[in-house]
């Protein structure tokens, strides 16, 4: 009797693991230290070794515990929407760590130099003698993705698609492994230019599909052509480790004296509102086995629409880079013309993903427009021009990201890559509270927290914790949702 009784429990454990055995639809492959998990009848996902991350089991699949306690949190349970898990990951997140996901880097080569872009170096020795790999993490940018807890860098120059892939999942690899394994997004400006030698293609290595510019594609008359590029153009940056573009720029160029009058689409309203409307569905929109949900996907790039509410009106054609361009003004009260092409283009997609995904203000104090509080200030200041039009007549519930240095001090007459225009006489915390009042979520160019931070406090004092903190996970959420839909946090992808 006994030996049946161990042979019945021999048997009931064999039929227990073989069970169990054929409800495991996953199965993990990989190359080095990146290993590849496809759940057969799911998504699949990515990690890697050296990060630490282990994979919890549930139900038959896989997902990875990225805060590492041994549960499945909602924010790492692929089968929910990306806003389901974007607030589940905001509501863990210290006020320190949602002030890094508000930073945008400043513009970084990889590997880094001594030059204009992301110049730094390597365990504190410059590039050329420190040994490092091309790429290798700099020290800066080690710094600000642990320390700051920086989550969005702006990629100008890489040496090649090979090197930007390796060093992309060198980055990713580092955050996964930090509390709660947030992945980078990473992002550029436009890069498809019609010289192999310009700066962005250079920075791709030169290794790029090359296209007419954005008044060349304007002078097509064909939104589709547009839009295939977009769908080209989507996958060679996923391929360099890319998931958002500062693009397109659908400013009118309604002052031929302006400087930026060849990054536009022309001057005309509705060319220049297909035209983006083009643009964006073909970057952000995946296709067939890479969709998410809702047109989102692998191939997906996030489309940052610029500059609201329109950069091209600069009084005289002086840009508002420099202070004495600081500007812009509208003759004739044609605002509602120079918005066209967000409102009928950008922000009324015709495919699944809706909306462009973010939004960049341009530099300039649209002066006069402020029809509530009368302000003359820069356009990521002005209160009326983004939480009141942008956010509330358009609707929009994106990412709104400023402009690069728009909270640094004017060092110079000149004011380049310097711009606090309208708020030169508050304190850069002061600056940023004011931001972040006015319904932006995120800071260009700024790779530090601590501004943020305190801007968090001062609100506190004025309007209470939980104000602020309902305050800061609302921008949380909206930059989450972005690294959610296109598949970061899922995989650290083999390119």
């Amino acid at each position: 009797m006994k030996n049946l009784k161990i042979k019945f429990y021999v048997s009931l454990v064999i039929a227990v693991t073989l069970s169990l055995a054929s409800c495991m639809i996953w199965n993990e492959t990989g190359t080095g230290s990146i290993r590849i998990v496809p759940n057969k009848t799911g998504k699949y996902l990515g990690y890697d070794t050296t990060s630490h991350v282990k994979l919890i089991f549930n139900k038959g699949y896989a997902f990875k515990d990225l805060n590492k306690n041994g549960k499945l949190d909602k924010y790492e349970d692929w089968h929910l929407t990306a806003e389901e898990r974007a607030k589940d990951l905001a509501s863990q997140m210290s006020i320190e760590q949602i002030a890094g996901l508000m930073l945008y880097s400043a513009h970084q080569s990889v590997p880094s130099g001594s030059g204009r872009f992301g110049a730094s170096t390597y365990n504190g020795k410059p590039y050329q003698e420190s040994g490092a790999k091309p790429y290798d993490l700099s020290d800066a940018q080690i710094k600000f993705l642990t320390v700051d807890n920086l989550r969005h860098v702006l990629i100008t120059r890489v040496e090649s698609p090979e090197v930007a892939a390796q060093w992309n999942n060198k980055v990713q690899a580092l955050c996964e492994g930090t509390a709660l394994g947030i992945p980078a997004n990473n992002s550029s400006d436009p890069r498809h230019q019609t010289e192999a030698n310009a700066e962005y293609n250079a920075g791709s290595g030169g290794k790029i599909s090359m296209w007419p510019g954005s008044l060349g594609m304007a002078a097509s008359f064909d939104p589709d052509l547009v839009k295939q590029f977009g769908q080209i153009a989507s996958q060679e940056y996923r391929a360099l480790g890319i998931a958002t573009s500062l693009s397109p720029q659908i400013d009118l160029a309604t002052e031929p004296r302006w400087e930026r009058f060849n990054g536009t689409f022309g001057e005309s309203p509705r060319l220049t509102a297909d035209m983006a409307r083009a643009y964006v569905e073909g970057f952000q929109t995946s296709m067939g086995n890479n969709v998410i949900s809702g047109g989102w996907g692998y191939t997906s790039v996030n489309a940052m629409i610029k500059h609201w509410p329109g950069g091209g009106p600069g009084e005289s054609g002086r840009d508002a880079h420099y202070s004495y361009g600081k500007y812009a003004v509208y003759p004739g009260k044609n605002l509602a013309e120079q918005l066209i092409p967000f409102t009928e283009g950008g922000l009324k997609l015709e495919g699944g993903t809706k909306m462009a995904s973010a939004v960049m203000p341009y530099y300039t104090i649209s002066h006069g427009i402020d029809t509530i509080n009368s302000e003359n200030v820069g356009n990521s200041y002005n209160k009326y021009l983004i939480n009141d039009l942008l956010r509330g007549t358009y609707g929009f519930d994106g990412v709104v990201c400023t402009d690069w240095g728009v909270t640094k001090d004017e060092t110079a007459v000149d004011g380049f890559g310097t711009t606090p225009w309208g708020a030169e006489t508050l304190s850069v915390v002061e600056r940023h509270y004011k931001i972040i009042m006015a319904g932006v979520d995120q800071f260009g160019g700024n790779n530090d927290m601590e501004p943020i931070v305190e801007a968090y406090q001062m609100g506190i004092k004025e309007h209470g914790e939980e104000f602020m903190r309902t305050r800061m996970e609302q921008s949380a959420v909206r930059l989450l949702k972005n690294i959610l839909r296109v598949g970061l946090k899922k995989t650290c992808r083999l390119t």
